[in-house]
């Protein structure tokens, strides 16, 4: 899949070339186990500052606070996407935009006792996951979601 990374001057953090990496494997893998061509898939990820995750919070969610992660799908389901496809020949599909505030994550990084890494690249296959359509805003689904987001961090052999 086709991950495309926005640097923001303000926030003045991206990530390194093996998080990109590492981001882009596991993008791959979410669009193969959905049944996708993720070679014909696109994804774009900006890392920004607390106040500007706040604002687009704020601004898409109506929740006014600092948030780890936001995701803007384009797509309801894995179905439309294979539609888009279908659609779009040769081009790949835009699945939607994926925003992570760096220094959220590195907070929750310390929180939780693991490594910055390793909550960049949680937070990115969450949002991956929800670009493809999953939720976890009843117990079913989240279970489902957890899953998958192991199964994944797993694969990626950056396991808790």
């Amino acid at each position: 899949m086709r991950v495309y990374f926005a640097e923001d001057a303000g926030a003045g953090a991206g990530v390194s070339q093996e998080i990109a990496a590492a981001m882009e494997k596991a993008a791959d893998r979410c669009a193969v186990s959905e049944g996708l061509d993720a070679s014909r898939c696109e994804v774009s990820v900006s890392v920004v500052s607390p106040e500007e995750i706040r604002e687009l919070n704020r601004d898409y969610r109506g929740i006014d606070r600092v948030t780890d992660v936001l995701s803007f799908p384009q797509y309801e389901n894995p179905g439309e996407i294979l539609e888009a496809q279908s659609r779009t020949g040769d081009e790949p599909a835009a699945l939607g935009d994926v925003v992570i505030c760096r220094e959220r994550a590195e907070e929750q990084a310390e929180e939780f006792g693991h490594s910055a890494e390793r909550e960049l690249l949680y937070l990115f296959v969450h949002s991956v996951l929800h670009l493809l359509g999953y939720d976890h805003m009843e117990p079913e689904e989240k279970s489902v979601m957890r899953a998958r987001e192991e199964e994944i961090m797993k694969y990626l052999g950056v396991e808790r």
